[in-house]
């Protein structure tokens, strides 16, 4: 007979208790990572399908977790330790001061579950980036931004999740060679400057966006997405509160001082207001903004948000299609 753990195995889902662990990232004095941890969660997605049915089941596995609550989770860095305790939905965040700042670049990290009997999925290997330090960083949005998503269209933004996958969703025309120019990725002698993807999605959806990142060769970059989803959910993916995004753009910026960034976004949801507080809150550090334009309806107000931004003298461009972007970032002088 068939054990329990084989048949949730069977079912691509991991049913012990075990850890999901993203990029974590440093700043001038800090360094944090974070991840969570789920007594059930989905296995990483080892085939690709173009049938429909395939990719139906393959999403519902991503919000089929049960988060662990007061799973208290250590962290290792060369001989140093810190420790977190996971929130109700599982989610752990450490941060910590190292006796010395490393070198930029990536920097392997062990995190272990400790109060829970050791298992062959209770520890995980990580990285944290500590970027470059560069004139310039980029944040920027997921959904509408760079990646078709409808978001603003509940049953249209549902067939995209539904009917695709990773590798099958498609980004906005132009867009990932705009990205590349802004990142200098590809040009000899440039340090490439660091990118932050700050977006409503869910951690849900974290190994999936990643995978469409690689596979359309998007500068990578540090994820920082919205709360987990459980299962019964789902049909809300993305309709995330927002006011969380400003506190995560916020972060970026106190982490980083000595650095001006780039927002990239678009007008399906909150981005032009989100974005015109942090041009209130942080002028000297914003370069210019970005954002696409998705929605008919929103033109008019949306020109009005930035025309405010502009006035505090940091560039603004409205966007249809990435090529207009990349003349602004030329005109400008962001790439060359």
């Amino acid at each position: 007979m068939l054990s329990r753990n084989k048949i949730l195995h069977w079912l691509g889902l991991e049913g012990r208790t075990h850890i999901k662990l993203y990029h974590g990232f440093g700043g001038v004095e800090q360094l944090e990572i974070f991840g969570h941890v789920l007594d059930r969660g989905p296995l990483p997605e080892t085939r690709y399908s173009r049938f429909f049915l395939f990719n139906i089941l393959a999403l519902m596995r991503l919000f089929i977790v049960k988060p662990r609550a007061g799973a208290r989770v250590q962290m290792q860095w060369n001989n140093e330790i810190a420790e977190a305790v996971t929130e109700t939905d599982g989610f752990f965040h450490i941060q910590w001061r190292p006796a010395k700042m490393p070198e930029a670049g990536h920097h392997k990290v062990e995190v272990t579950i400790v109060n829970v009997e050791p298992g062959p999925v209770t520890k995980a290997d990580g990285v944290v980036i500590i970027p470059h330090r560069t004139e310039y960083g980029c944040i920027s949005d997921i959904d509408d931004t760079f990646l078709v998503s409808h978001s603003s269209k509940i049953l249209r933004r549902l067939k995209e999740l539904f009917t695709r996958n990773s590798r099958t969703r498609k980004p906005f025309e132009g867009v990932v060679r705009h990205y590349q120019l802004l990142s200098n990725t590809g040009h000899k002698g440039f340090v490439p400057r660091p990118f932050f993807y700050v977006s409503s999605s869910e951690w849900n959806l974290y190994a999936y966006i990643l995978e469409f990142c690689r596979m359309n060769r998007m500068p990578e970059g540090v994820f920082l997405l919205s709360q987990l989803k459980p299962f019964h959910l789902l049909l809300k993916s993305g309709q995330q509160k927002h006011a969380t995004k400003f506190t995560r753009i916020s972060r970026i910026l106190k982490h980083y001082p000595h650095m001006r960034f780039i927002l990239l976004g678009d007008d399906s949801q909150e981005d032009p207001h989100i974005y015109h507080a942090i041009a209130c809150h942080f002028a000297p550090q914003i370069v210019a903004i970005y954002l696409r334009h998705v929605r008919k309806s929103r033109k008019t107000a949306v020109a009005q948000v930035l025309g405010e931004v502009e006035s505090r003298g940091i560039p603004c461009c409205y966007f249809k299609h990435s090529r207009e972007a990349i003349a602004h970032s030329r005109e400008i002088g962001l790439i060359s």
